[in-house]
């Protein structure tokens, strides 16, 4: 009887140890909720610490110290950069951590009261289930990469802002510049000798002193830009192919990230929302419009590359105008960046250059990014 008590007292002891507690944070700007559940759901513990890196570092050596007797899961929310610290401090303390997609995770489990505890709760949940949608998380590296390009897209998108409304500004007084670029180098100095009404005057001053120190940082970031791109082999090789250049090719080898992680190249299409969505109720098969939640950055410099690529390359030529007869500009634009991405995705998966390349066209490129 004895040794039947010794024996069930050890198999619980061994049970709990094999246990494991499974963490959830939704990330805050400021606050940072936490919920610990078992591995029955019951809930150990709920708090929260402030979303710094300090204090994550502190909360995730205290979870390791206090459950150090069975193995911890984690779970954050990928909320803008807010989720870095957190997740970095989990990673170094030795916490098995994942970052959740909050767009498919909202798919699952949608609620209509919602607060941050709830959000904690649900998370926990989930990762208890083997529920989490995760996010990919790119090196270091990658992410620098991406900062950079970012930061690019967001000047030139301040630039045109300021152009458009000079344009506005020159419409006012019926103005038309003699010159073909009105913001290059005559067109500026041409601005400048204008006479304008009142604060007109002075906006208008204003506007071009904002516009010439944006091209002179916009200038800054391409060079940097480009001596990164010289030490990279995907970008080389996204080069090769007609209508991507230096910025474009840097964008979409820094937004893919690791190709492997796409199994094919219709995966790739998906993820970049250059497939149409699908509706099938029984017999019934329905093509609706375009995919929304793709990656809006590889839609957009995809989309331009694919008009610069229907005009110069002889086999998109052929392509679009065998579509845009039937559908239009716009569905045969699209279409070809389609085709462009499947293409990518064998280029950069088996490491080869694109077999309808310029070869001085290329050859100019390359020397382009390694002056």
């Amino acid at each position: 009887m004895k040794k039947r008590i010794k024996i069930e007292k050890t198999r619980r002891i061994e049970s709990r140890k094999n246990d494991s507690y499974y963490i959830a944070v939704d990330i805050g700007k400021r606050n940072c909720v936490v919920c610990v559940t078992d591995k029955d759901g019951s809930i150990l513990e709920e708090t929260k610490y402030d979303n710094t890196l300090q204090e994550a570092e502190r909360f995730a050596s205290n979870l390791d110290k206090k459950y150090s007797n069975r193995k911890c899961h984690a779970v954050c929310e990928s909320t803008a950069n807010m989720w870095l610290k957190t997740y970095e401090a989990f990673e170094k303390n030795g916490i098995d951590v994942k970052l959740a997609n909050p767009m498919k995770t909202k798919a699952i489990a949608e609620a209509r009261i919602k607060t941050d505890k709830l959000d904690a709760r649900v998370l926990a949940h989930l990762l208890r289930s083997d529920l989490i949608a995760e996010s990919y998380i790119a090196p270091d590296k990658v992410r620098d990469d991406r900062s950079l390009l970012r930061l690019r897209i967001n000047l030139v998108s301040g630039r045109t802002r300021v152009m458009n409304r000079v344009h506005s500004l020159l419409d006012k007084y019926d103005l038309k510049c003699r010159y073909e670029h009105i913001f290059g180098v005559n067109g500026i100095r041409w601005l400048k000798n204008i006479e304008l009404k009142g604060n007109d005057q002075i906006q208008l001053a204003n506007y071009i002193h904002s516009i010439e120190f944006l091209n002179s940082e916009i200038t800054q970031i391409e060079k940097q830009i480009s001596s990164e791109a010289s030490n990279n082999e995907d970008v080389k090789i996204l080069m090769s192919m007609t209508g991507i250049e230096c910025f474009s090719a840097m964008l979409i080898s820094s937004e893919i990230g690791d190709i492997s992680r796409f199994r094919t190249a219709g995966k790739l299409v998906s993820w970049c929302g250059l497939c149409p969505t699908v509706h099938q109720s029984g017999n019934s098969l329905y093509m609706g419009r375009m995919k929304k939640d793709g990656n809006k950055k590889i839609n957009w410099i995809m989309i331009q590359a694919a008009n610069t690529a229907s005009r110069t390359d002889e086999r998109m030529k052929k392509y679009y105008m065998k579509i845009a007869k039937r559908h239009g500009h716009h569905v045969a634009i699209t279409h070809v960046a389609n085709k462009m991405i499947r293409i990518m995705w064998s280029m950069l998966t088996y490491k080869q250059l694109y077999n309808e390349r310029k070869k001085e066209l290329y050859e100019i490129k390359l020397k382009r990014i390694q002056k």
